[in-house]
């Protein structure tokens, strides 16, 4: 039956980054712009003989003179060479002709006539756009087996920058950072007997300006009415606390007496949204000045957008099957090394494993253009309570993890929920490592640590050698 065949399954679907289909051949920079697209992208199939409601129609004439014809365009007018691999199938009776095309090993692949600075196409969604400058730079980079963050920066002089927040980060880790492990970690390059920052180390100390994550939280289920605003820059440690603080602070919790316990659970699994955020700092696209990571919380969904697409031609199926593809090597090479990251390709599945064992819905993952997308479901009131619990609201409830208690309150700065989400983290942390991770300095520091006090949300314990203790 037609209806089981692979193919005819396929065409159900519609069109995407890896399939398009026409009725007829289209004109020859049409379709060398398809296969090129292809190509630089995912890899794709063009099927010839389908309408655009999904009908099978087949193909006029002579098959075979078809598929020489196609031979030929595609070899008048696509540089590098491009050798589809083309077939026929047979479907209800119809002949269609399938064009298939891997991801390309000699990128970027490009239209002759418009030359390789205007000819390279790229896939996103099921249409064909021309490639910017910086894609075709990242295509090149892919065919050298380079990463963006793997590039030095000749601008800046080593020795200029202050690496106190990494130091900070493999200290708490107990690993040592030298001169010679930042080179074998490709924090440091040797260009012509100077040694370089690479564009990665200047982006895990957030010295650039796409570094950076916006969050907001909007009234209703649009963008029209912002309650909430934070923008956060600085090293990436320091952004993926401040991100998570910002989150918890906008999200309900469930609390429920079982016997004599109280328990309470955020209404999103907190580690599921900390794995969404390391991956979205890990993979996304930095050589885009213009673009950041952008988090919104609505009364429905928790969105976090991160830009880039997936990379190296990797698609949403790939990923939920495990696949990893790393589009910056040293960024993800020291969160491994930090054990943010537990093995490679485990992202994704770890996020809706969490989310499905807290009884959530599956989060919606899509790439939309140029940018991967995750929707992580909201419970609605009715959603929250349980036998025996109790609501707690967005803002001035308590946060509760196995790191500790950390009371939000309305009248709380953005600075204190930062040193908040540091001590949660790391309650040995000193008023010295608070100052370098958020940027500065002492006497302001202990100015945010008197108001916590006194606020009653944190206390010292034993004294200069003690540690910090969230209070309920």
């Amino acid at each position: 039956m037609s209806f089981e065949h692979p193919l005819w399954q396929e065409i159900q679907l519609g069109e995407s980054k890896t399939l398009e289909f026409k009725l007829q051949l289209p004109k020859a920079d049409q379709l060398a712009k398809t296969l090129i697209a292809f190509a630089n992208t995912s890899g794709g199939k063009l099927i010839l003989g389908v309408d655009d409601q999904r009908q099978i129609i087949g193909v006029q004439g002579d098959e075979f003179d078809l598929m020489d014809q196609i031979a030929s365009m595609l070899y008048s007018k696509c540089e590098p060479t491009l050798l589809p691999n083309i077939y026929l199938e047979t479907l209800q009776g119809k002949t269609l002709v399938v064009l298939q095309v891997h991801r390309g090993s000699q990128l970027p692949y490009y239209l002759k006539s418009q030359g390789r600075e205007q000819g390279v196409y790229v896939r996103l969604g099921a249409s064909n756009r021309p490639a910017s400058q910086e894609m075709i730079h990242e295509l090149e980079r892919q065919r050298l087996l380079q990463s963006y963050d793997e590039q030095a920066n000749w601008d800046i002089e080593l020795d200029a920058l202050d690496l106190t927040p990494l130091l900070l980060a493999f200290e708490k880790a107990g690993k040592p950072l030298d001169p010679a492990r930042m080179k074998s970690l490709k924090l440091i390059r040797n260009e012509h007997g100077i040694d370089r920052p690479t564009h990665g180390l200047m982006l895990l100390l957030g010295l650039y300006e796409q570094a950076e994550i916006k969050c907001s939280r909007f009234k209703g289920t649009s963008m029209a009415v912002f309650l909430d605003k934070k923008e956060y820059r600085g090293d990436l440690f320091t952004q993926l606390a401040q991100a998570e603080a910002f989150i918890k602070n906008h999200l309900h919790l469930k609390a429920e007496i079982l016997g004599l316990q109280r328990t309470e659970t955020y209404e999103i699994p907190i580690p599921a949204i900390r794995e969404a955020l390391i991956n979205a700092l890990v993979h996304r696209d930095y050589s885009n000045a213009g673009r950041d990571i952008k988090i919104g919380i609505y009364d429905d969904i928790l969105n976090i957008v991160s830009p880039g697409g997936f990379p190296n031609g990797l698609t949403l199926d790939d990923v939920l099957k495990g696949r990893s593809e790393i589009r910056n090597k040293v960024i993800a090479r020291i969160f491994k090394e930090l054990g943010f990251i537990e093995q490679w390709g485990s992202g994704i599945n770890r996020i809706r494993t969490l989310c499905q064992q807290a009884g959530n819905p599956d989060p919606a993952i899509r790439e939309s253009g140029d940018f991967v997308d995750i929707e992580f479901h909201r419970a609605n009131k009715a959603e929250m309570e349980t036998p025996g619990g109790e609501i707690g609201g967005e803002i001035g409830g308590e946060i509760r993890e196995s790191g500790g208690e950390i009371p939000v309150q309305s009248d709380l700065t953005e600075r204190q929920s930062a040193v908040l989400a540091l001590i949660n983290q790391d309650p040995h942390i000193t008023q010295r490592q608070l100052a370098t991770a958020l940027g500065i300095n002492g006497s302001a520091v202990q100015k945010h640590l008197d108001k916590l006090k006194a606020a009653g949300a944190i206390e010292r314990v034993g004294g200069t050698r003690g540690y910090w203790k969230i209070t309920p």
